[in-house]
């Protein structure tokens, strides 16, 4: 066990990362198992120390799929079109400003990016969302899962090309199910309830990560939103990354790894109990 006095900006996924930890689930469950009671966390606390696991098994396998999140994906998708490519490279200098004007000028766009850079992001530690994942209004009841039609051409952590895994763009308006996604709409109540949902997006998805792209278009992460022109105000439940495990995966999993998540449960007689039933089991 390692300690770690937590910094301004540090997040568990960034500290997850920076210790080589599977995830920032284990850091987090790790610490709040072992520290006192008066230092557990729901998110870092700057100036506070982290309590940090060392052991190997808790450790990151680089050939274990992650989800993946926005502050992992820094560069842009590569399917892009070649003119979104060219629109990247540098902008020419001006031969007919004097060579001061061109100096002054490459100076403010070094100043510019500087900037950029030195503010974090408030994607950081966010996940990127994609078709299986769920939506919210703020004035409905239902919760319906996204149709991406912008593109078919990239996946988020599946190497199958599941169309499940689709990465949700800016553009992906579409849902499942098409009519009345959200059931009942409370901004038109009736003397017995209220009316359905008139699902009517106003623009493109908001607050999205502009730093990727799949085919010239920003995706969507956990922090997203679409208002609607009835009046809602629709946000991302679940980002749809997470896996369905079968007993073939309870089986393959460690032992020591499953008891820092939840203490109370034997994980090796939850093994035997699985034994011999189809049934899945959600992570």
């Amino acid at each position: 066990m390692k300690n770690y006095v937590i910094q301004k900006g540090d997040t568990f996924s960034s500290l997850s990362r920076q210790f080589k930890l599977k995830n920032e689930g284990i850091l987090k469950t790790y610490h709040n198992l072992h520290c006192p009671p008066e230092d557990v966390m729901q998110e870092p606390v700057p100036g506070k120390t982290i309590l940090i696991s060392e052991d190997p098994q808790l450790m990151a396998d680089e050939t274990e799929p992650q989800n993946i999140t926005a502050s992992s994906q820094e560069e842009s998708v590569e399917n892009m079109s070649e003119s979104e490519e060219n629109s990247t490279e540098e902008e020419p200098k001006d031969e007919k400003k004097s060579p001061e004007e061109n100096e002054q000028q490459t100076d403010k766009e070094e100043k510019k990016d500087k900037k950029e850079d030195s503010g974090s992001s408030p994607h950081e530690g966010k996940y990127f969302v994609v078709q299986k994942g769920t939506v919210q209004c703020n004035q409905g009841f239902k919760f319906p899962k996204f149709k991406v039609t912008s593109h078919q051409k990239h996946y988020w952590n599946d190497e199958e090309g599941q169309a499940d895994y689709l990465a949700v763009t800016e553009d992906d308006l579409q849902l499942d199910p098409a009519a009345q996604p959200f059931g009942q709409c409370k901004l038109k109540p009736t003397s017995g309830g209220y009316l359905p949902c008139a699902y009517a997006p106003a623009g493109k998805w908001q607050k999205t990560y502009e730093k990727v792209k799949v085919l010239g278009k920003s995706c969507v992460t956990e922090i997203s939103e679409l208002m609607c022109s009835t009046g809602g105000k629709i946000t991302i439940l679940k980002h749809g990354q997470q896996s369905e495990a079968g007993k073939s995966h309870v089986a393959k999993a460690n032992t020591q790894e499953q008891q820092v998540y939840n203490p109370v449960v034997d994980f090796d007689e939850f093994k035997e109990d699985t034994k011999g039933t189809d049934e899945l089991y959600y992570s």
